[in-house]
């Protein structure tokens, strides 16, 4: 182990934080980054997989913090509203106040989030030994990670919980559309051979957020086709009569599939904390599986490589 930073772990440090700014494409890196120097370098896997985690659980963090700022706003300006009477005198008001309220929160909070990985990536290139704050230092903590030069004895990051912290970014990135399915497929590619388990969580990742990426298409695709066919069925007779049976036939054909999407958007969420659960259980030690999903999975490859029998995870040999 080297006792100071190189220029090659700087510039996976560097890379891995500057990866952020792809906004959710950028996640398959730091996985890269930590699969190339762990062994290597305990510098940049620390960096890689804290920029993971800033790309992942950091992400859900950000959407979290937006939803109750603007939650907070509604409620202000509905408070507003109900003490004004219906003059519409404060309302006026309140609706600007609340507009530039908005405003700063969305544009503000894009270029904080996108500020700190360029921080990051500025005082690695000088070799520093950056933390994002909340994160950095309990994940430090996490994998018992302390700069080299601190060290009597040289020592590696805790394997066990380096490979649960891939596996956990993994889950928390379903929030992260279509891109997120990136950090388990990466993880899988990269390291399913070494880790049972992380190969199994891995791939049950993969295949719950695909589910969830395509129930967002479905919705998307039943909407789309019951609006088109409302104004077919609208534009065939010229004008809307509802005694007329086919303007009633087409307003169910739009009717139906915007209940069913609208059904499909609400259930969405569910999976979102269901993800977010997983992870956190993965983070406390636990080998999750995901209802249905992950007993499919498990019977898909225990034939292959079978998982260890006590159900954690079953490192196959170590890195170089």
């Amino acid at each position: 182990m080297n006792s100071t930073s190189t220029t090659e772990d700087r510039i996976w440090a560097v890379i891995s934080h500057l990866s952020s700014l792809a906004f959710g494409m950028g996640i398959l890196l730091p996985i890269i980054g930590w699969s190339d120097q762990r062994r290597k370098s305990n510098y940049a896997s620390f960096q890689s997989l804290q920029a993971l985690g800033y790309q992942s659980l950091g992400f859900t963090i950000w959407i979290l913090s937006y939803l109750v700022i603007i939650i907070m706003t509604g409620i202000i300006l509905l408070v507003i509203a109900g003490l004004d009477g219906g003059r519409g005198e404060n309302m006026n008001a309140a609706l600007g106040t609340g507009a530039i309220i908005i405003f700063i929160v969305l544009f503000g909070f894009f270029a904080l989030y996108f500020l700190l990985p360029i921080i990051g990536a500025v005082a690695c290139a000088l070799g520093k030994d950056f933390r994002y704050p909340l994160i950095g230092n309990r994940l430090a903590y996490y994998l018992e990670y302390a700069p080299a030069q601190r060290l009597e004895e040289k020592v590696w990051l805790n394997e066990d919980r380096e490979v649960r912290w891939v596996a956990a970014m993994g889950h928390f990135s379903v929030l992260i559309i279509l891109w997120g399915m990136l950090a388990p497929l990466t993880a899988w590619i990269l390291y399913g051979k070494r880790s049972d388990f992380l190969k199994f969580q891995s791939i049950q990742t993969l295949v719950f957020q695909a589910g969830t990426t395509i129930l967002y298409f479905v919705a998307g695709v039943l909407y789309l086709f019951g609006f088109f066919s409302l104004i077919a069925t609208i534009g065939t007779i010229g004008q809307t009569d509802f005694n007329s049976s086919m303007d009633i036939f087409g307003m169910v054909v739009f009717i139906v599939p915007l209940l069913i999407s609208l059904l499909i958007i609400l259930f969405i969420p569910l999976l979102h904390i269901l993800g977010q659960w997983a992870g956190y259980r993965v983070l406390k030690g636990e080998d999750y599986r995901y209802p249905l999903v992950g007993k499919l999975v498990e019977r898909w490859i225990v034939n292959k490589i079978p998982l260890a029998e006590d159900g954690g995870p079953s490192l196959k040999g170590k890195s170089s």
